[in-house]
C-alpha cells in the first residue's frame, strides 16, 4: 500500500538524534479518560476491549487528541495485555480493579500448555486498527505501535492481575527460575512477531512498555527483563517504507540501569520522572535518544507551574537533538484537557532555542 508522505516527521528524527526545529512531544495514554470525547466513544463501544477490537472505534480515539492538540505522534489505541489474552488466559476488566485474568500461570506445565499465537491471525484486530489509523492519519504525524515487555506481561499472567508486592512471580523467579525463563522466552518470541506485524501494518516506531521492570534487583532485571527486551530488539524489522523504524524501551523506575539499557540496541530510552534528564544524557552520551520525563501530576497544577516545569526539563536536557518530550508515565484521568494543551504548546514554544 502506498502511503502519503509524512508531513511532520520530527518525532522520528528526534528518536534517531537527527536535527529538528523544536522538541517533539506526545503523551503516554494521550487517548484516554481525561478526554470527554474518549469517554463518549467508550460508552458507545460498550467496554474497553470492545473499543480495542473495533478498528473504527480504536481509530476514532487514537485521533481524538490530535484534533485537540499539536501532538507530534499518534499511538495505536490498544492494551499491553492483548498477547496474554490471545494466549487464552481470559482477560477481563473489574471496575476500579484494573485488568484481571481468569486463568493464571503457576508452573511449567501451565507454560507448556500455552497455545502458539500468530499475531496476524489471533490479534488481527490490532493490525486492522493500525491499518485504519494509518489511512486516516494520512501522513499528518507518525504512528507508534507498542507491546508490553515479556517481564511485565509475565507479572500479570502469574499474578492474575495488578499487584502491590508481586509475591507470586518473585517466588517463581527465585524458586523456579527455569519456569519463568520458559514463559519469558515464549513471550519474547510472540512480542517479536507482534511488533513486526504492527510494523508491516504501518507502525512507524515501536515502544516496549516495561512497566514493572523497576521492581527487580539489578541482577534480576538483567536476567529476567532486559535480556528478553534485548532479544526482541534484535528480532525487529528496523526498516519500513524506506525509513528506519525506531525502537523505544521504557522501563518505569529503570533510571539506575540506563547504561545497561542503552546497550540494548534500541534507538531511544523512555524515562520516568525520578531520573534527571540532564544527568541521564551525560550517562548515555549520544548512544541513544531520550524520551520523557515530566511527572504527570504536574498537569494538575496551574498553567504557570506547568510551563515552568516544561522549561526546567528542556533546560536540563540542554542544547541539541535526541529528546522526545513526554510524561514520565501516562496522563491521569483527572487532568483538565486545557492543562494538557498548555503542556504541549509550552514544549514547542520553549524548545526552539535548543535546536539552533
Amino acid at each position: 500500500m502506498m502511503h502519503p508522505e509524512l508531513k511532520n516527521d520530527r518525532f522520528l528524527r528526534a528518536l534517531l538524534r537527527q536535527p529538528v526545529d523544536v522538541t517533539p512531544v506526545w503523551m503516554m495514554r494521550q487517548a484516554g479518560r481525561y478526554l470527554p470525547e474518549y469517554r463518549a466513544t467508550r460508552q458507545k463501544a460498550g467496554d474497553f476491549m470492545a473499543l480495542c477490537m473495533n478498528a473504527d472505534y480504536a481509530c476514532e480515539v487514537t485521533l481524538q487528541p490530535l484534533a485537540r492538540y499539536p501532538l507530534d505522534a499518534a499511538i495505536l489505541f490498544s492494551d499491553i495485555l492483548t498477547i496474554p489474552d490471545a494466549m487464552g488466559l481470559g482477560l477481563y476488566f473489574e471496575t476500579g480493579e484494573g485488568p484481571r485474568f481468569r486463568k493464571t500461570i503457576g508452573n511449567l506445565a501451565d507454560v507448556e500448555s500455552i497455545p502458539a499465537v500468530d499475531p496476524e491471525r489471533d490479534l488481527a484486530y490490532v493490525m486492522n486498527a493500525v491499518t485504519t489509523i494509518r489511512r486516516e492519519l494520512n501522513g499528518r504525524v507518525p504512528l507508534i505501535g507498542f507491546s508490553g515487555s515479556p517481564w511485565t506481561l509475565a507479572t500479570y499472567m502469574v499474578q492474575g492481575g495488578s499487584s502491590r508486592d508481586f509475591h507470586r512471580i518473585k517466588q517463581m523467579l527465585y524458586s523456579a527460575p527455569e519456569t519463568l525463563h520458559a514463559l519469558l522466552d515464549k513471550l519474547a518470541d510472540v512480542v517479536i512477531d507482534y511488533l513486526n506485524a504492527q510494523i508491516r501494518a504501518g507502525a512507524q516506531a515501536v515502544q516496549i512498555f516495561d512497566t514493572w521492570g523497576g521492581i527487580l534487583t539489578q541482577p534480576a532485571y538483567r536476567e529476567f527483563s532486559l535480556a528478553y527486551m534485548n532479544k526482541i530488539v534484535a528480532g525487529l524489522q528496523r526498516e519500513s517504507e524506506g525509513r528506519r523504524v525506531p525502537v523505544i524501551l521504557f522501563t518505569k523506575q529503570g533510571g539506575q540501569w540506563l547504561e545497561l539499557i542503552a546497550d540494548s540496541g534500541a534507538d531511544a530510552l523512555g524515562l520516568d520522572w525520578t531520573t534527571d534528564l540532564g544527568e541521564a544524557r551525560q550517562r548515555v552520551g549520544n548512544r541513544v535518544a531520550l524520551q520523557g520525563n515530566m511527572d504527570p501530576a504536574v498537569l494538575c497544577a496551574s498553567p504557570e507551574a506547568i510551563r515552568a516545569e516544561v522549561a526546567r526539563i528542556l533546560a536540563s536536557f540542554g542544547n541539541g537533538d535526541g529528546h522526545v518530550f513526554n510524561l514520565g508515565h501516562g496522563i491521569t484521568p483527572d487532568v483538565d484537557p486545557e492543562h494538557a494543551r498548555v503542556f504541549i504548546e509550552a514544549v514547542h514554544e520553549f524548545s526552539g532555542q535548543y535546536h539552533r
